[in-house]
């Protein structure tokens, strides 16, 4: 576990919001609603929630839910996102959220990552913790 680097109100209202959010998910087959709160470097939050389907493959997870609605919005550099997932214990996001953040986030991005029961436990890592090899096609400037 590492020291909380992002400010702690900026990383309890992540938190806050992503609680929220999940209240939202449409989690009808594995009950388990996830919320995220992504910052924008503008100080805009930008919110997902998980959407479940019949045919798993098609779920949404909430990290790429956030990451799809700030970009729609053109929003394109990011400064931390919030994770809160049910249960008491944080949940780590998968391989396919770490690779889209990636995506537009570097290697030292925050993801704070808190259980809907139990916020104030919140846990903070970089990306490049969940994800030390990310996929790039060509020379990057960005990612691990």
């Amino acid at each position: 576990m590492r020291a909380i680097a992002m400010n702690g109100n900026t990383q309890r209202k992540l938190i806050r919001e992503a609680a929220a959010v999940a209240k939202n998910a449409y989690a009808p087959y594995s009950k388990f609603r996830v919320g995220a709160a992504l910052l924008a470097a503008n100080g805009e939050i930008f919110t997902g929630c998980n959407v479940e389907n019949a045919s798993y493959g098609l779920t949404i997870c909430a990290e790429r839910a956030a990451v799809v609605a700030a970009v729609a919005a053109g929003a394109r550099k990011f400064k931390g996102l919030a994770v809160v997932a049910g249960g008491k214990k944080p949940a780590y996001p998968c391989g396919a959220c770490l690779q889209v953040l990636a995506e537009f986030c570097g290697p030292d991005f925050p993801v704070v990552l808190a259980g809907v029961g139990n916020p104030k436990a919140a846990v903070e890592f970089r990306l490049k913790d969940l994800l030390p090899k990310t996929f790039r096609l060509g020379k990057s400037k960005r990612g691990g």
